[in-house]
């Protein structure tokens, strides 16, 4: 008989927000190393709060794949975050790693949430100073 490593089911109440954060966002955890899952994978979930806007930041050597359940987010990146894109649900998204981005949530009434992948067992969020990328001026933000 071939001993096989068992499934793990995480229910909602169990997922654990004690993960690396950035501000604007919260990020919870059901798939990790904390729940005694064995696996090179870290998956969980991500919202940010209707107005709100992450801290520019990056994973480090992780690679992430999103996919969008609700809300829209327009998403910026880049070295000076010179490049935006609007996910909605039904979108997936592929960061790659060491990638500077930040995500914004247009919206003053729904919150964005996202099912996260990511390339390793334990999230790497590094955050990244607010003067990392030039201010945008008021012509930009509307």
């Amino acid at each position: 008989m071939t001993n096989y490593p068992p499934i793990c089911i995480v229910g909602p109440a169990e997922f654990d927000p004690g993960t690396a954060q950035t501000p604007g966002s919260e990020r919870r955890a059901a798939v990790a190393p904390q729940f005694g899952t064995d696996t090179a994978l870290w998956g969980g979930l991500f919202e940010v709060k209707p107005g709100a806007r992450t801290g520019i930041h990056h994973h480090g050597e992780q690679q992430t794949i999103a996919y969008v359940l609700a809300g829209l987010c327009e998403i910026r990146w880049g070295a000076q975050g010179e490049y935006t894109a609007i996910a909605k649900p039904g979108d997936f998204i592929h960061v790659p790693a060491y990638l500077p981005h930040m995500e914004i949530n247009p919206s003053d009434a729904v919150s964005f949430h996202w099912v996260v992948v990511r390339s390793t067992p334990t999230p790497i969020v590094v955050n990244l100073p607010d003067d990392t990328w030039p201010q945008p001026t008021k012509d930009e933000e509307q």
